[in-house]
């Protein structure tokens, strides 16, 4: 373990594992910036469809002008849409029909791809960034009675989203270009989870649900499901956004860390605060 002079905002030297992926190297040098030692685990990939679920489908129905709320979950979802509408819509094409839509950007960086796009006055959601946030925005808007919603999914759908807005009476398109899959080289994610169960890592960082359920479905094909899930108990567990903080309560385990901004660099400086004080309660100084 390398030995890093304890300090303010400060791992110690501890060994930090991330189930990041697409940003494994950014977060690593989180870490490292704060005294820890990264462990990567990347516990997913996404994976492109061959024939995007209702793509063309949204997109006859935006150029038709009967989409009324088009919500973007995602930056890489958003440009995927604008690829696979393309036989339908070129970019200019589409960026014309949305602005005549109510547009909402779940965060940051769908916001920044409908820049890309040239869409203007489009509807940014506020951290951070759930379906609450999500629906509080449209709420803001109007009634959704009656009103048909094209929803652009993330993986997975967003069951409590869809929910929320059929409460209020609209119509959902659910539209899907891309969904969640294992990476394809598996075995850092299966050498750190390993590690985890022997207590080698006292630290873990969770960034989303995908992250989550991978993790700990990796942890039950290795036979190691149930020390996986006491390491996790044991050590300083932290976790960024409503969504994700969910998943890891339903698999019975409660976050030590949450940050109020949902991002990485918040994550980890709250953890490497924190991590003397939880990890000694816990009984692991």
């Amino acid at each position: 373990m390398a030995h890093v002079s304890p300090g303010p905002a400060s791992f110690g030297g501890r060994r930090v594992v991330s189930f990041e992926s697409r940003r494994a190297p950014e977060m690593a040098s989180l870490v490292e910036r704060h005294g820890g030692e990264p462990v990567r685990a990347p516990a997913l990939r996404e994976v492109g469809l061959d024939k995007p679920e209702g793509a063309v489908v949204f997109a006859e129905a935006l150029a038709a002008g009967t989409i009324d709320v088009v919500v973007l979950m995602t930056g890489v979802g958003t440009r995927g849409l604008a690829e696979a509408v393309a036989p339908v819509l070129d970019r200019s094409a589409f960026a014309a029909a949305l602005a005549r839509a109510t547009v909402v950007a779940r965060g940051p960086k769908p916001a920044v791809a409908l820049r890309e796009l040239g869409v203007p006055g489009f509807v940014t959601v506020a951290a951070p960034n759930s379906h609450r946030e999500v629906l509080s925005a449209l709420d803001t808007r109007g009634p959704l009675v009656g009103k048909r919603v094209a929803v652009q999914e993330y993986g997975v759908p967003n069951a409590a989203l869809h929910e929320g807005l059929a409460a209020r009476g609209a119509e959902v398109l659910p539209v899907s270009v891309y969904r969640y899959a294992l990476p394809e080289d598996t075995a850092p994610l299966r050498s750190a989870l390993r590690r985890l169960a022997t207590g080698e890592i006292p630290i873990a960082l969770f960034t989303s649900r995908a992250q989550v359920e991978h993790a700990l479905l990796v942890a039950a094909e290795e036979g190691i499901d149930v020390p996986v899930r006491e390491a996790l108990g044991r050590g300083l567990l932290g976790s960024i956004g409503p969504v994700c903080s969910e998943a890891l309560r339903q698999e019975g385990l409660c976050p030590d860390v949450e940050p109020e901004h949902s991002k990485m660099g918040h994550l980890v400086k709250e953890a490497a605060n924190r991590a003397d004080e939880i990890l000694a309660r816990k009984g692991r100084p």
